[in-house]
């Protein structure tokens, strides 16, 4: 099939955070976003299509998942990851934050020590701090072209800092890394080795370029499952993160208990309906649409890429081995992250994301939201070119 994603779609006056949020968040009003990582796509027409059945119907009331959900899941991650599991591993939440800070209240205790790989996802550092945890670091270097993992210094932090809890990016936001085998591996192999439980967000796992291959954690390591919590969501695939559905896969029973005591604590039960509906029809008749989304995104990549090594050699693009997301190191220009930002803002009329909000190893770098219509992103890369250069 055909796919147009070169379609534009007004967003605004739909409460979008990514186009409504401006003002609220001290921006101007006619600000370019690309920022928030939803994107600019419809939903492919199989969800539409569930989704119109859902409306018709026309009632909302509590809805659990049944057998063909469960199927629909097995399909997707055992087709293309080869993870195996049972359906009763499976919890629903509204979202993997909310799973993320579930996980951390159910795992650790006040003043207990969790390790995130920074620049990453800011979420991260904030869900461990408003559990009143201690935040420690493992930062990620920049080596030429690609972020790798100080393996010495991911000891040493676990050792000396009681590491209870790991929590795993992978593919990597923002930094785009894919991790490989050998290096999933030595993780893993050091979290076994002091008993610390690994928190595994692969939300951006269909989000990966020709070359690379994500790796499902517990589908590599099923010997370590029992020591790991993967959280996914069809959120960030088919854009969906508006429905609120996310799921949980726990092989060990008494982990999975303790989470859902965590979640059920928190009031949450029965999953959205129309959230439920989305993900089973997204897993189920979903590919083609991602494969012609992926192929979209690798031209989006390619145009940043050229932008700038045509007009502005100064600011490179990280190649991006996964996700939507595109890191530039705009570190060469001397400007501190506030200048960085202000200029964007005000002279390039441009909302991005900063590059210190996934940790101060950020600062000097801007994330840009790859995932919406070509001409928007030939404005950006224009706009970017212009105020920077």
């Amino acid at each position: 099939m055909d796919y147009n994603f070169d379609k534009l779609i007004d967003r605004r006056k739909t409460g979008s955070l990514k186009f409504d949020g401006a003002v609220s968040r001290g921006k101007p009003a006619d600000i370019l976003p690309l920022w928030v990582a939803d994107m600019d796509f419809p939903a492919p027409d199989c969800v539409l299509d569930a989704l119109q059945r859902c409306v018709s119907h026309g009632i909302f009331g509590y809805t659990e998942p049944d057998g063909s959900y469960f199927e629909a899941l097995a399909a997707w991650f055992t087709g293309r990851f080869g993870y195996e599991f049972d359906s009763a591993w499976v919890t629903l939440t509204p979202g993997v934050v909310y799973a993320l800070c579930a996980a951390i209240s159910a795992y650790t205790q006040s003043g207990d020590a969790v390790l995130i790989q920074e620049p990453v996802y800011y979420p991260f550092r904030e869900s461990i701090l408003a559990n009143e945890r201690r935040l420690i670091v493992n930062e990620l270097h920049l080596k030429e072209d690609a972020y790798v993992v100080d393996f010495a210094d991911f000891e040493q932090q676990i050792a000396e800092n009681s590491v209870k809890l790991f929590i795993l990016c992978n593919p990597h936001n923002p930094v785009g890394r894919v991790w490989r085998a050998d290096e999933l591996r030595e993780m893993v192999r050091i979290c076994v080795k002091y008993d610390v439980l690994i928190l595994c967000d692969e939300i951006h796992c269909d989000f990966v370029f020709p070359g690379h291959t994500h790796l499902c954690l517990p589908a590599l390591l099923p010997e370590d499952q029992a020591k790991m919590i993967l959280l996914t969501a069809p959120s960030k695939t088919f854009n969906l993160a508006g429905l609120q559905i996310s799921n949980v896969f726990i092989s060990d029973p008494t982990l999975r208990r303790a989470f859902r005591r965590e979640v059920s604590k928190n009031g949450y039960s029965q999953a959205n309906r129309l959230g439920i509906a989305a993900c089973q029809a997204a897993y189920s008749g979903g590919a083609d649409w991602l494969e012609a989304l992926l192929s979209y995104l690798k031209d989006n990549m390619i145009l940043i890429d050229r932008f700038l090594k045509e007009h502005l050699p100064a600011v490179r693009l990280i190649p991006p081995q996964g996700t939507y997301l595109a890191w530039l190191d705009c570190q060469k220009l001397g400007l501190s992250s506030d200048e960085l930002d202000h200029k964007l803002v005000h002279e390039a009329g441009l909302w991005l994301s900063r590059g210190d909000t996934f940790g101060p190893s950020g600062a000097g770098f801007t994330r840009i939201n790859a995932a919406c219509p070509r001409p928007v992103l030939e404005t950006c890369m224009k706009r970017f070119v212009s105020a920077l250069g």
